[in-house]
């Protein structure tokens, strides 16, 4: 796929205008959306996504459509998996409810800004280095085993990294929150202090750091073209700041989540790997030629896997859900 210079420009000036846009709304209104705006924002992104995909069939062709649709949804669930400890966290620092909105569009302008970096060095280290694959695809089978083992303990295993501790310690900090800003005045000495939002920020970032790590091997596992990489994650962060709202309590009963977004990092790795061996020219491994035997998998296959591990987690989660609330009906009734 051959992306021409002008169409990365209008693509990031849209994009650019539609983050400002939606940031500016929150600087200027900043209040906890209701359920039935938050599901108007949440069904516009994803119409966006929805219109881009099409726009990529019908200039590009079905291959690179379905690689964006398939790198747009893996990203999308993960980002929905960075939700539980955004939550986590709101919870942990007390964050005012109608102040939660900056935070978490602040937070995607950050992880838009890790994102674009770790994309532009994996793009820069698969174009010299091949074997850059069998890393990337170790990583995510490793990553997909370690969210088995934790299943649906995110909570428990939260704790906070040295960054947030180094910055409790060295920073003056007031003990409550003034408004949404970062900086405020202690008005007993007139000393300026940061409020508690500033490690908020710190924690968000630092999350955002270590969901890149994943999102963006699993990302060129279903495609090497820089250009879907970078709208498929753009895309899976727009609109996340309203799905937090709108899921609410629900991201806590999704208890299977974990084991659906394991099966398709574990696929995904296992594909790169399989990918690796294909191309491969590591001296060592079959002496330095590809390995005849290893299948490529198409990209439907790939959007098979990954729509039906986390559809199957979603209903398996509802119907979990559903039978508890009868149990406590029946032991209750009891």
């Amino acid at each position: 796929m051959n992306v021409s210079t002008w169409v990365w420009c209008a693509t990031l000036v849209v994009l650019a205008v539609i983050l400002i846009g939606d940031l500016a709304l929150v600087a200027r209104r900043p209040h906890e959306p209701s359920i039935r705006e938050s599901s108007l924002w949440v069904a516009f992104y994803v119409g966006l996504a929805v219109l881009f995909g099409a726009g990529l069939w019908i200039t590009a062709g079905p291959v690179p459509a379905g690689e964006f649709f398939t790198g747009w949804l893996t990203e999308y669930s993960l980002s929905v998996d960075n939700l539980f400890v955004f939550v986590i966290i709101m919870a942990r620092f007390a964050v005012p409810r109608e102040h939660q909105q900056r935070v978490l569009m602040i937070g995607i302008v950050l992880a838009l800004i890790m994102r674009g970096g770790f994309i532009a060095a994996g793009a820069a280290l698969i174009s010299r280095f091949s074997w850059i694959f069998y890393v990337f695809g170790a990583f995510l089978v490793y990553t997909a085993i370690t969210l088995v083992r934790q299943g649906n303990s995110e909570e428990e295993e939260f704790s906070e990294n040295v960054l947030i501790r180094w910055s409790r310690r060295a920073l003056p900090l007031a003990k409550s929150y003034d408004g949404a800003r970062f900086l405020t005045r202690d008005p007993a000495t007139g000393r300026r202090l940061f409020t508690p939002m500033l490690i908020v920020m710190i924690a968000i970032g630092t999350t955002d750091l270590i969901f890149a790590l994943d999102s963006i091997p699993a990302i060129f596992g279903i495609t090497k073209e820089p250009y879907l990489v970078f709208t498929a994650n753009v895309f899976a962060l727009m609109g996340l700041r309203q799905l937090y709202f709108l899921l609410g309590g629900l991201l806590d009963r999704l208890i299977y989540l974990s084991a659906g977004l394991a099966v398709v990092l574990g696929f995904i790795g296992v594909k790169l790997v399989l990918e690796a061996l294909a191309d491969n020219n590591v001296p060592f491994i079959n002496n330095g030629e590809p390995v005849a035997w290893a299948p490529h998998v198409p990209i439907w296959l790939s959007l098979l896997v990954i729509v039906g591990s986390l559809g199957v987690a979603a209903v398996a989660s509802l119907i979990k859900l559903s039978r508890d609330r009868k149990r406590a009906l029946v032991g209750a009734i009891d």
